[in-house]
């Protein structure tokens, strides 16, 4: 479990872009439910013979834009309330970014580290014919996540096809490129997180040239992230996983080609330091690209970078928000800071559908095209309303959730 409620989080988000708008109550009460929620059994036979029994989730928050979209999370501590929120946290990025999605998350309770391939094989695509009835490319349309990659998106794919009787591609994002899969989709999350703290670091007035990093994370997210910052000559100073921080590497590729024949950061020459100690660290950006709740009321009073750019979901608390926002720290939100990930998803969708597929160079333009307009807009927004970039995010995409609402009107 999070130390605070992701959940509640989000609902306060959702609150105060609802009062910045001048909203009503029948919009709050439309904007803060759920369209569905499932929750099934998982039960999975081991390799041994044993059968277990694991919980699983999905939520489909909204589909007033098109159909939901979302991550499928395989993580021992996540549970209803946290995936209701990211749920949501999906539609309001979708929104933002101007996809035909709305929001979706899912995921079950497990560690996926105490699996085999063939249980994690099993398991996966027992979950996915538990949520069989409500997926599809016109419905929701699952992706990477957590704990998850392209092996579990290629055996969800397989599995609704199979059943469907011809082959789906569309039904899930982030596949292997064999099977539909885009190019440029693995590193997508990372080249938005690259392309926000560029601009924010230009917003600043910073050069980016030679800025310091410090990113929380060593993942899907982070690597990505860190790696593409420093090829644009940025210096990333610091790296973390689940197991603490290291600083002192001579370069990210040097650090990721240890951390991958190793299994850790304790590379020989490095200085290893708590996660607590590389989010104090006094750099130009910090980005947390790990899980929720890194920046809390007690984290935050010790940040010292002038920029924290979000690459992981919901990682800061709103008494954290307000700390950062006291001491005038830029931050750049989760819902624009790591939209790379599902805008290259929808060119995959897209793909899929037209069965054309693009070149990296196009996939790599049209994200940056995207994510610019979104960056300009939550800037502008900032700026007119004279709010905090969060709050400018969040009125953009739940004020365009709102108005679909309005335009579709209420049935019957």
């Amino acid at each position: 479990m999070t130390m605070e409620s992701a959940l509640d989080t989000a609902r306060e988000q959702l609150q105060r872009a609802v009062d910045l708008l001048g909203l009503s109550e029948n919009d709050w009460q439309t904007l803060s439910t759920p369209r569905r929620i499932l929750e099934v059994a998982v039960p999975l036979r081991r390799d041994n013979g044993d059968v277990e029994m694991y919980k699983g989730f999905r939520v489909q928050y909204s589909t007033t834009r098109g159909p939901s979209k979302g991550g499928v999370r395989f993580h021992p501590s996540i549970d209803m309330d946290e995936t209701v929120a990211l749920a949501m946290l999906m539609t309001w990025k979708c929104a933002l970014t101007n996809l035909p999605y709305g929001g979706a998350k899912g995921g079950i309770a497990v560690d996926p580290k105490d699996l085999s391939e063939r249980e994690n094989e099993r398991l996966t695509r027992r979950y996915t014919s538990e949520i069989l009835p409500i997926i599809g490319p016109e419905r929701d349309i699952p992706a990477p996540d957590v704990g998850t990659d392209e092996r579990n998106m290629a055996w969800m794919m397989d599995t609704y096809s199979v059943n469907a009787g011809y082959s789906v591609p569309g039904v899930v994002t982030g596949k292997p490129i064999v099977l539909g899969g885009s190019l440029g989709r693995t590193s997508a999350t990372g080249d938005g997180v690259v392309i926000s703290s560029v601009e924010a670091l230009k917003a600043r007035g910073i050069n980016p040239a030679g800025a310091t990093v410090a990113v929380q994370g060593f993942g899907k997210v982070g690597y990505w992230t860190a790696i593409g910052l420093e090829n644009l000559g940025l210096k990333v100073v610091a790296v973390s996983d689940v197991n603490g921080a290291v600083t002192g590497f001579s370069s990210v590729a040097d650090l990721w080609k240890y951390f991958t024949d190793h299994g850790n950061l304790n590379m020989p020459g490095t200085d290893a330091m708590t996660q607590e100690e590389l989010l104090h660290l006094e750099v130009d950006v910090l980005i947390p690209a790990a899980l929720s709740d890194a920046i809390t009321e007690k984290t935050a009073v010790g940040i010292k970078a002038k920029i924290v750019v979000e690459g992981a979901n919901a990682p800061t608390t709103p008494a954290g928000d307000r700390i950062l926002i006291d001491k005038g720290i830029l931050t750049v939100p989760d819902i624009l800071a790591n939209s790379g990930g599902v805008i290259v998803s929808y060119f995959e969708w897209v793909q899929d559908k037209q069965n054309y597929f693009w070149s990296a160079e196009e996939v790599k333009s049209n994200l940056n095209e995207i994510m610019m307009r979104s960056f300009k807009e939550v800037e502008n927004t900032a700026t007119t309303k004279k709010v905090s970039w969060r709050e400018a995010a969040h009125m953009i995409g739940v004020g365009r959730v709102a108005e679909a609402h309005k335009l579709r009107g209420l049935y019957p």
